[in-house]
């Protein structure tokens, strides 16, 4: 018999061990953790974790599974069923290189060889992105553009009867029914009421009209009284449409397997990046222009539903990006716009688009974010920049080596826009969180003849007005009803709070515009021209139409 020997020196007889079926382990057997290496376990572990997955996925594809659809309790009881939303599937325009192994190739890490590579990869992936934003020169037609909704007709969007005719509390009012009340003025305690008094549409909630699929950026109406055509641009590039005459289809409530439609919008993209300003010229009102950061400004036939390039860099490699279009009211034939880089030009349309036509000022070493001419006097405009100045300009006596304002007026910080009336005022907001009214009509600007310049230049009315809009939501811009229908002028802009607030040229506040449904600030807001319809943007595509 063995012996053995232990620390203490005496030896005691080795027991020899059991003899059981585990002495010959049979395979797949997992051995005792404690005879096994870190290593070995931790292979083990994913043996089992692999054949787990593999019976999981086994069972989820057998006949029982996917492939057979699940028993429906038929005695639920039915909900009412609402149209879902089409999706569209982009189309790709570009295909986007894709990467490839270095290890299959045989390049080895941290090689010149590997190096290259990467840098390879890197420049063809920004190339395939600049490209793919780049602007499109050609005209292209309402198929070529068409992106979800209806498509649309010339003759159903217009018809002739319409060529021929800080931080904010959600919700917490300012301005209300007891400032109304406490009104002492007659003709402004009325007009108070009546813009009050403008209710949200009724045939959808405002979560229901995404009049664009991005952040809107621009919107304006149509000059028609007939009916509210509003025209919505994102920052990708859309454009969405929108007939607010339609009328809701009557759903019967009985009829479980009734749907509940949608309203009918048009989404077009004729623009490669951001849609920042569009406008239709009253005196064309067949005509809808588009300015964008693509650089370009197109023309869209709204009777043909065909867009065209109406102005452009020569070259597509020239990154000009536009931030605001504009044309005197009674002239439909000249354009002009802004840049990001500070520069103002006019080009007139009946002239073939060459580098020599144009003519270009640089009028701010920083973006002009916005600008207007006065419509009643459109030799005079106003622009709005980054470098903290509102100043006004003369177009009959425009140096190009050197441009000389009329007058200026430095805020505290950036300035977003500056917006004329047909009186001659300019309201603009600033980042100082300030709604500032210039009333250069009352200065006697009918009758200032060329060079005329003011050295005493500072706004008329201040109003408070929280313009901290931050990363998510579109700068907030004061928009006038050009023509309105009685003698008092009037602007709105969007409010933190999400409301819409109506001021008039007095700096005296008109209305807050809300409303059930309102679930984000609907900060591109605009005037209809001349009736009393107000509509409102959010950064989710959504529309909030007053009437």
């Amino acid at each position: 018999m063995d012996h053995v020997t232990s620390r203490d020196g005496t030896r005691a007889p080795c027991t020899p061990p059991e003899q059981t079926d585990r002495e010959s382990p049979e395979p797949g057997y997992n051995m005792p953790k404690a005879e096994l290496s870190d290593f070995e376990q931790q292979r083990l572990a994913n043996i089992a974790e692999r054949d787990a997955l593999l019976k999981q996925l086994k069972i989820e594809s057998s006949p029982a599974g996917v492939l057979t659809p699940k028993a429906t309790n038929n005695s639920a009881a039915k909900s009412k069923k609402r149209s879902a939303p089409k999706t569209v599937t982009p189309k790709q325009e570009l295909d986007t290189p894709r990467r490839t192994s270095s290890r299959l190739k045989g390049i080895a890490a941290e090689s010149e060889v590997a190096k290259r590579k990467a840098d390879d990869e890197f420049n063809a992936m920004r190339e395939a992105d600049r490209a793919k934003r780049m602007r499109r020169t050609d005209s292209y037609t309402q198929a070529d553009m068409f992106v979800a909704g209806q498509k649309l007709s010339g003759d159903s969007l217009i018809g002739v009867d319409v060529i021929t005719k800080g931080v904010a509390q959600p919700y917490e009012r300012t301005f209300g029914d007891d400032d109304i009340k406490q009104t002492s003025d007659k003709e402004l305690k009325a007009l108070r009421e009546e813009m009050s008094g403008l209710s949200l549409w009724e045939s959808w909630d405002p979560q229901r009209i995404k009049i664009t699929p991005e952040r809107v950026y621009a919107m304006t109406f149509h000059p028609s009284e007939t009916k509210p055509l509003i025209f919505a641009g994102d920052k990708m590039g859309h454009l969405g449409m929108l007939d607010a005459s339609q009328t809701k289809p009557e759903v019967d409530d009985d009829d479980e397997d009734a749907e509940d439609p949608d309203p009918v919008l048009t989404t077009l993209k004729p623009h490669t990046r951001t849609i920042s300003g569009m406008m239709i010229n009253p005196s064309k009102p067949t005509h809808l222009y588009t300015a964008s950061y693509d650089s370009s400004i197109r023309s869209m036939d709204l009777e043909k539903m065909v867009s065209s390039e109406a102005y452009a860099p020569q070259s597509t490699n020239d990154d000009e990006a536009v931030s605001s279009v504009d044309m005197a009211p009674d002239d439909p034939n000249v354009l002009y716009w802004t840049t990001l880089q500070g520069e103002f030009g006019q080009y007139d349309l009946r002239t073939p688009l060459k580098e020599a036509d144009v003519s270009r000022w640089q009028l701010s070493e920083k973006k002009i974010g916005g600008f207007s001419l006065c419509p009643s006097t459109p030799n005079y405009f106003a622009t709005a920049s980054l470098d903290r100045f509102m100043r006004l300009w003369d177009l009959r006596k425009l140096s190009f080596d050197d441009p000389v304002p009329v007058a200026e007026h430095e805020s505290r910080l950036s300035v977003s826009h500056a917006a004329f009336n047909a009186a001659g005022q300019i309201a603009t907001s600033s980042y100082d969180d300030t709604l500032k009214i210039y009333d250069v009509g009352a200065k006697g600007m009918s009758s200032w003849k060329e060079g005329h310049t003011l050295s005493d230049f500072t706004s008329s009315t201040v109003v408070r007005h929280n313009c901290q809009t931050g990363r998510w939501v579109t700068i907030l811009r004061p928009q006038w009803q050009l023509n309105p229908q009685s003698s008092i002028q009037r602007f709105c802009i969007g409010n933190m709070n999400r409301f819409v607030d109506v001021y008039s040229g007095n700096g005296d506040q008109l209305a807050q515009l809300g409303g059930e449904g309102i679930t984000a600030v609907p900060a591109v807001a605009v005037f209809h021209r001349s009736k009393n319809w107000v509509a409102g943007g959010t950064a989710s595509g959504k529309l909030c139409l007053w009437q």
